[in-house]
């Protein structure tokens, strides 16, 4: 697979010669001869903006300063530490929750009032003058989201997610969790949706989330940050890490009310690194986020939320449908696994493609990307009204309780242009918003209210809409989009089975939304957590287990998940958790002699040589060597950081001679807070020619403890071990150090790791790079 998610197929040889299959060489054979070096470019679209991209520093650096401040720290120090990091996960939730809850109440109310406009409009039989309001006003809610996204905030376009999984795979991109990023995606996330467009609010909301944990953990925005000291033990890669981690599961459970499944999503779909307490605190989060929207439900449902009533969260109850099945419905259950693995796989194609060609159109400029977002706004809003037209009316069945036929905002049996008594079942699906066509196409214990003819249009129509609508400038989520869509094709066969099933209809649509979505992000356990707290409904187990493993299966067996495709579209340097098979078959030290040598320090080093490395390079860590002399050898002492070597020359730490320092004085200079915190501007340093001659001791501020692989060790080994612990740097050693030998032949990163990089240097690999294609 290439850096875009495009399949290719390894070539294979017809010429009846036989080949040396790769996968029988021992790691002792070398390899053929290699092309070219190993390169790399540091480049990614993060949201809409093509930024420069940098790893993070998950490791913790055990330098002098560390050490010691880990051995001063006292009980209650370190308790302190501890409360605050579950205060902070108790506040992601709160906020979270909290804005969920806002974004909720100004979608219904802005979509509940303007379909009442156009209700009372259809209702007088005029028609046109509906549609002109309702396209007008889905034109302005659409531009207001467009517009904020492309000149304010270029990194609020879209989900979010692919950008939240590379960061947690220790990716850094730039500006995602900004304040000005989040309010974009707040504001822009309301008028998007309540535009009518076919995106969801879930996505941004798993956004929204990480964005209000990344600024709790930094003390507020970039320019206005909060300087408590207590707030600086967590600007740090590492503890914002695990606050994006909560936020991200806050996020899942404030869109779903689903506070298992958002604890699942973050671990089996965005989180890289786990283990238990993060596990306790996204629970503890995500409860948080729980209580806040419960609270809320129980005011608005006294009326005083406007147009909000129970329909502004989330929540398909069908826990009051008997669920029934047979051995003869294995059959059914399992055609909606098979058309959802293929139909998932087969959208994750096509949206591939499309996406694509958005791209060389939002190259023309902004204006461009803006016309596009009112181009496709315009086609839904005539789409959404105009198509109920080609309906039949039909009449109300006088034994069903609800209220029929209906021209409010909302209701399961929408008038529209039908006489008294008849209503138009494809407009209670279109004319209405996205959450209330889920709960529409979900009722239970009505057989007959949608013909085949309105469900095939509907699943046309949003599959048209799934994939138009999914790439432009507006803050999007591929959640309800996909439900929709696999809920139609579920009812579609519910339907059609008829009397051979005992299974409902509406449950149906609920195991067609569940296989796409499988088919489509390849989820499986969070998943099933998520539609089990979304339906209420335990019962539905074990069919949904099993529609969604075979889902899965299917969908795998054709590409990638679509959250992995937009990694690659994106050009995120996203480290898989699984190397390709050729990858045991090649060595770091070979991997390494594709790589220009290794820039080393020595242990004490002159300050011009410092500020030589730092201007002539973009290396983020160079390792420190000790003794030069024909006797003791050269040692490697550690590895420091570029950051620690700038903040050295912006506070003149510099000595007349050489010499190493007391453990005192480097403790006067710094702390270990300042130590964790990025400061690699080498341009605002300044340095006079006499103190070029001076020298600094590198020491104290050395990771003594890197991690380090012999240069025989496989490729794949390092992977799992560079990807595993959160690498940025993975030092490469002789198997047998001579004498005048370094003891440090080279230096990995995350780029020198990546297949696609990897086969750049050595081409001769490509033929067999079957692992992703499979």
């Amino acid at each position: 697979m290439d850096e875009d998610g495009n399949l290719q197929i390894s070539n294979s040889n017809y010429n009846g010669e036989e080949e040396e299959d790769p996968e029988n060489n021992t790691l002792n054979q070398p390899l053929l001869k290699r092309h070219r070096t190993l390169s790399s470019t540091p480049l990614a679209l993060v949201g809409a903006k093509v930024s420069h991209i940098e790893s993070l520093d998950y490791e913790i650096n055990e330098n002098d300063l560390f050490k010691h401040d880990w051995r001063s720290r006292s009980k209650t120090q370190v308790f302190q530490y501890i409360f605050l990091k579950w205060t902070l996960a108790c506040l992601v939730g709160l906020f979270t929750g909290l804005i969920a809850t806002l974004i909720n109440l100004a979608v219904e109310n802005i979509a509940g009032y303007k379909l009442l406009a156009v209700g009372y409009y259809i209702g007088q039989d005029r028609f046109w003058t509906g549609l002109m309001i309702f396209t007008g006003a889905n034109l302005g809610l659409t531009l207001v989201a467009t517009v904020l996204v492309v000149y304010f905030a270029p990194t609020a376009a879209g989900p979010g997610i692919p950008e939240i999984k590379a960061y947690l795979n220790g990716i850094d991109t730039p500006n995602m969790f900004g304040f000005t990023t989040m309010m974009v995606k707040i504001v822009g996330s309301i008028g998007a949706v309540a535009a009518g467009l076919d995106l969801g609010k879930e996505g941004p909301l798993v956004h929204i989330g990480s964005c209000i944990a990344s600024l709790l953990g930094q003390g507020g925005p970039d320019n206005h940050r909060i300087k408590w000291r207590w707030l600086r033990y967590f600007n740090n890669d590492r503890d914002r890490r695990d606050l994006i981690t909560c936020g991200s599961a806050s996020g899942v459970c404030a869109a779903f009310r689903s506070p298992v499944g958002g604890v699942l999503f973050a671990l089996e779909e965005v989180a890289t690194w786990w283990r238990s307490a993060l596990l306790w605190r996204t629970f503890f989060s995500t409860a948080v986020v729980v209580v806040v929207l419960r609270a809320f439900i129980e005011i608005c449902n006294s009326g005083k939320c406007g147009l909000f009533g129970s329909g502004g969260l989330i929540m398909f109850d069908v826990s009051h449908v008997e669920v029934r099945y047979h051995a003869a419905d294995i059959i059914p259950v399992t055609l909606i696994g098979v058309f959802g693995g293929i139909l998932g796989s087969l959208y994750n194609h096509l949206l591939h493609k499309v996406l694509r060609l958005y791209n060389l159109i939002n190259q023309k400029g902004k204006i461009h990307k803006v016309l596009l977002s009112l181009g496709v706004s315009l086609f839904t809003s005539v789409c959404l009204y105009g198509l109920p037209f080609l309906a039949e009316c039909k009449p109300c069945n006088p034994s069903i309780d609800e209220t029929c036929p209906t021209n409010g905002r909302s209701g399961n049996f929408k008038q529209f242009n039908c006489p008294n008594g008849y209503y138009n079942d494809l407009a209670t699906l279109l004319l209405t918003t996205n959450d209330d066509a889920v709960r529409n196409i979900f009722s239970s214990n009505t057989p007959n209210e949608f013909g085949m003819v309105s469900l095939w249009i509907f699943f046309g129509l949003y599959c048209i809409l799934g994939l138009i609508t999914f790439g432009i400038a507006t803050p999007s989520g591929l959640f309800l989009p996909i439900i929709l869509m696999g809920s139609a094709y579920g009812r579609m066969l519910g339907t059609a089975m008829g009397s051979y099933t005992n299974i409902d209809q509406g449950l149906y649509a609920v195991l067609g939304a569940a296989s796409l979505m499988a088919g489509s992000m390849r989820m499986t356990v969070s998943l099933c957590v998520i539609f089990l707290e979304l339906t209420n409904n335990l019962l539905l187990l074990p069919i949904t287990m099993f529609v969604l493993l075979i889902a899965k299966t299917v969908g795998d067996s054709f590409n990638l998940s679509i959250y992995e495709i937009i990694l690659h579209l994106k050009g995120l340097p996203f480290l898989e958790a699984n190397p390709e098979p050729w990858m045991r078959n090649l060595t770091v030290g070979e991997l390494n002699d594709a790589k220009p040598p290794v820039v080393t320090l020595n242990g004490v080093e002159k300050v011009a040589n410092i500020v030589d490395v730092l201007r002539n390079t973009t290396h983020n860590a160079f390792p420190v060597l000790d003794g030069t002399d024909q006797t003791t050898g050269t040692e490697l002492h550690g590895l420091i950081l570029r950051a620690h070597l700038v903040k050295v020359l912006k506070k003149r730490w510099f000595l007349n001679e050489k010499r190493r320092t007391e453990e005192w004085e480097v403790r006067e200079k710094f702390t270990p807070v300042e130590l964790a915190e990025r400061e690699d501007n080498f341009d605002d340093v300044a340095i006079t020619s006499s103190e070029m001659q001076l020298y600094v001791d590198l020491h104290p501020l050395t990771n003594t403890t890197p991690y380090t692989v012999v240069q025989s060790m496989s490729v794949a080994k390092a992977l799992v071990l560079f990807r595993s612990v959160g690498l940025r740097h993975l030092l490469v050693v002789p198997k047998i150090q001579a004498s005048g030998m370094s003891p440090v032949i080279g230096m990995l990163t995350r780029q020198d790791l990546r297949a696609y990089n990897i086969l750049q240097a050595f081409p001769h690999l490509d033929k067999h790079k079957s692992g992703k294609a499979r």
